[in-house]
């Protein structure tokens, strides 16, 4: 088993010895100052912490997600965005309205390579998912969250309530994401291709072919003209429901989607949430910052892999492909 290389000038090892000694002090100091302030170690939950009102809000009662006020000042942030670009709108455009423009266009010129004609159609839900996705991940590392809350007993425990944790470490948010994407896809397709593109799930007409056909068909003469018949008649049929079989398994896979949407986004965000979490309580400091910039990369990765995954589903149901056997 071969060893580490090990730095042979005298200046490497010591660069090495400083850099092991810089990461425990680093992550000596952090216990350090955890015990003289005396905080606790984090608390990490699955499901997104309630925050306790004074008042009752309509659905929720006197309790709501702390996802929920990070949602709406996602969306706030986006559409204060949106209210200041186009609040004087100019043929020439500069400042703000410039910067949005720019993005918006290469945004849709990157589409328009994948979706074509079709970007016209697709492509305000598709930057919507995009522009809502990668705001609310990029402010979920932001100071306040996770961070600044309310101190409650939970199980006998004095536990942290924040008040603000990023949408889309709730995999409800990341499930109604997902909810919309799969039923516009099918919207989409009903849209351009009608009723036939029905027949991509229910496909019925091979099963019924057989027994049309068994109507007009003349009796058998013989017995191997009554073979002959006999097997048309079951590979007809065979055939048939296995058409039938693939049809459910295509609603069965647009159903899956959901699921594998949700729980895609909403696994790498919150095991991002959890890196952080974990990082700051050991270390104290500077030592988070790089794993911030790999929490910004990522969050940019994952919306993008949201809205391309949309942008092709939504391709996929307004070809027609496979329908004209339905036909």
């Amino acid at each position: 088993m071969n060893s580490l290389p090990m730095p042979k000038s005298k200046k490497a090892r010591l660069g090495c010895i400083g850099v092991v000694f810089l990461l425990l002090g680093l992550c000596g100091s952090g216990f350090l100052v955890q015990s003289v302030l005396g905080k606790q170690q984090p608390e990490i939950s699955l499901a997104a912490e309630k925050i306790p009102l004074p008042f009752e809000v309509p659905i929720f009662g006197h309790e709501v997600p702390n996802t929920l006020p990070a949602t709406w000042l996602t969306m706030l942030v986006l559409l204060g965005i949106s209210a200041l670009a186009t609040r004087k709108m100019e043929m020439v455009p500069s400042g703000l309205q410039n910067g949005v423009e720019a993005i918006i266009e290469f945004f849709y010129g990157f589409l328009e390579n994948v979706a074509g004609e079709k970007t016209r159609a697709f492509f305000p839900l598709v930057a919507t998912f995009f522009f809502f996705i990668l705001t609310s991940n990029w402010m979920g590392i932001l100071p306040g969250y996770g961070s600044i809350g309310v101190w409650e007993e939970h199980h006998g425990e004095r536990v942290l309530i924040p008040f603000l944790r990023s949408a889309n470490a709730d995999l409800s948010t990341t499930l109604a994401l997902a909810l919309v994407s799969v039923v516009a896809a099918q919207y989409f397709g009903f849209k351009m291709l009608g009723l036939p593109y029905l027949g991509r799930f229910f496909r019925f007409n091979r099963l019924i072919t057989p027994f049309v056909r068994l109507r007009g068909r003349k009796r058998p003469r013989g017995r191997s003209e009554l073979i002959n018949f006999l097997l048309d008649f079951l590979i007809d049929l065979i055939s048939g429901v296995v058409e039938v079989v693939v049809g459910f398994l295509e609603l069965a896979s647009e159903l899956i989607k959901i699921l594998s949407f949700s729980f895609r986004l909403f696994g790498n965000i919150f095991a991002g949430e959890v890196l952080l979490i974990v990082i700051s309580f050991l270390f104290t400091f500077v030592a988070s910052l790089p794993f911030m910039g790999l929490e910004l990369f990522v969050g940019f990765i994952q919306a993008l892999i949201f809205t391309m995954l949309s942008l092709i589903f939504f391709m996929m149901a307004t070809m027609g492909h496979g329908l004209e056997e339905s036909h």
